[in-house]
């Protein structure tokens, strides 16, 4: 079936929907704003000590959920978040670089796929998109950018982790363009495109569908300095008394259990006594909060935009993490596809975690590492790449005035971003295409809005090079490739340190059994065979 074809029935199947959708003066608008490369504990709501008021606020008036989790990294995520399928049946197993001949991992949303902005669309609402898109090659033709799959209005980068004073990839609906302006920051034009879209839209009857991605705090370390003052000293106590510190305020907010515990420090990292160059590895951590901090201010903005328009009672508004805190250390020397050489003005742009170079400016390009990275994900294990629950656990943060009853409450129901898609349709009416198009895999989070349970007929599952998870209720198998499974009491140890693996047998084998029925129909192939096959060079993630 070619794109012409896939597109003809997709708009058949989904026009059908539209016409059963509730009146447009019923349905909510719905916002959904994802973060890059966050952390678990980074906002003030999960026990985060950076300046997050905004996203609180949302908190303090909505609904926090303590076990909603992503797939561990950028792509997969956002296909899983966009059409509601795992990703590896989407088409984009693991990133956006293709591999002939295998349908799970041809970097690139597939025809058995729609985006929830195509379904929204078809059921009469509004859709704008502001943020990173990657689920598709940057380097090939646009059939897949945000405008081919349901949006109306784009402002963006196609491509994965840019700079964020000169972003490549940076595209106004299907024009490649440049950034504009001596003060240009990528989280700031983000920003301000969401909340342009929400006025404009806001003047029409009908209801609208925002999906802002923001690139923040996603390496490299770039923020104004006047972000980063807010933080001097903040750090200087170092990672361990940082993760106490977390842990402690989690566990006064109920977003953790006190019988957990907390995971030890990572043996790769040195105790904080005994870290060399304090003040860089401060500086680091001092970046990245001011990254979060401006993501938060512009988010403000954006709800300062939607009070204005009239449209705040009846707008749900989602915010969540594409993945786990990041360990990834910044190769000296080495310069990303996506990243300019030189900076506007024709300085060098030096690359790599150096420790002679403080990390912020245009003129840098570092990132935050695996210490930082270990106190983000407070207290779990693991990062981005790995479904450890470090990896894969996500903030979600639901807010919805007309919707939600009891404003200020936390949910402790099992969330996935497959359940993306499900939420909106449901909240929508719409009405979800049939064959050629997969049906999506996830639940509707609704009741869970309201206290009730969300009714999960079957385990959530993941893989992402060759690291696989179930999760099934309150039990959970999970494996770091090459390793052996393991096996937890998620209610007793969701830190993940004692394997009952061999006194729960039967359990164990059904679960990992049950992985390998959903591998097999999902087109999961082993990463053995993957990681052999030469992928097409892309971007960054």
């Amino acid at each position: 079936m070619n794109r012409r074809d896939f597109v003809k029935i997709t708009a058949t199947g989904l026009a059908a929907g539209a016409g059963a959708a509730a009146p447009a003066k019923n349905r909510p608008n719905i916002i959904v704003i994802l973060a890059d490369d966050m952390g678990f504990s980074d906002l003030g709501c999960y026990g985060g000590e950076i300046a997050t008021p905004n996203i609180d606020r949302l908190a303090s008036s909505g609904v926090r959920f303590t076990h909603f989790r992503n797939t561990a990294r950028c792509c997969p995520s956002r296909t899983s978040l966009l059409t509601g399928l795992y990703a590896h049946q989407a088409g984009v197993g693991h990133m956006v670089n293709p591999r002939p001949n295998l349908p799970g991992y041809a970097g690139d949303l597939n025809n058995k796929c729609v985006t929830v902005a195509q379904v929204l669309q078809k059921a009469g609402y509004q859709t704008m998109m502001a943020g990173k898109w990657h689920v598709t090659p940057p380097n090939k033709g646009k059939d897949n950018w945000p405008l081919q799959r349901g949006f109306d209005k784009y402002y963006g980068i196609i491509g994965g982790a840019a700079s964020y004073y000169q972003p490549m990839t940076l595209t106004r609906d299907n024009t490649p363009i440049e950034a504009e302006g001596k003060d240009y920051y990528l989280t700031d034009a983000i920003g301000k495109n969401s909340c342009q879209y929400i006025e404009a839209a806001a003047k029409s009857d009908k209801p609208f569908f925002l999906y802002t991605a923001f690139t923040a705090p996603h390496w490299p370390l770039h923020a104004f300095e006047s972000d980063i003052a807010k933080y001097k000293g903040k750090y200087a106590g170092g990672w361990d008394q940082l993760r106490e510190e977390r842990h402690k305020r989690q566990i006064k907010m109920g977003i953790v259990d006190a019988k957990w515990g907390i995971t030890p420090r990572d043996e790769d990292i040195p105790a904080w006594k005994d870290a060399q160059d304090k003040e860089w590895y401060q500086r680091r951590m001092e970046v990245y909060a001011a990254q979060i901090d401006r993501m938060d201010q512009n988010i403000g903005r954006m709800l300062e935009t939607l009070k204005k328009s009239g449209k705040e009672e009846n707008t749900l508004i989602m915010i969540l993490a594409d993945n786990g805190g990041c360990a990834e250390e910044q190769t000296i020397g080495k310069r990303y596809a996506n990243a300019p050489a030189k900076t506007v003005d024709g300085r060098d742009v030096k690359f790599g975690n150096m420790h002679d170079v403080m990390p912020g400016p245009d003129d840098t390009f570092a990132s935050y590492g695996i210490a930082w990275a270990n106190a983000s994900n407070t207290p779990f294990r693991r990062y981005k790449h790995w479904v450890h629950e470090g990896g894969i656990a996500s903030p979600l943060i639901a807010h919805w005035p007309k919707g939600i009853q009891k404003p200020g409450t936390i949910t402790h129901e099992n969330g996935h971003v497959i359940d993306i898609m499900a939420t909106c349709v449901d909240l929508a009416g719409a009405t979800y295409p049939g064959t050629p198009i997969l049906p999506f895999e996830g639940k509707s989070l609704v009741p869970a809005f309201n206290g009730k349970k969300i009714q999960r007929t079957d385990a959530i599952y993941w893989e992402h090079e060759g690291n696989r998870a179930v999760i099934d209720g309150k039990y959970k198998v999970v494996s770091r490739y090459p390793d052996k499974w393991e096996m937890y009491d998620l209610e007793a140890d969701r830190c993940e340190m004692h394997d009952i693996s061999a006194s729960d047998p039967k359990r164990f084998a059904s679960m990992t059994a049950r992985y390998d029925a959903w591998a097999k129909r999902c087109t999961v192939e082993p990463w053995e065979k993957i990681s052999k096959i030469k992928a097409a060079e892309t971007t960054a993630d």
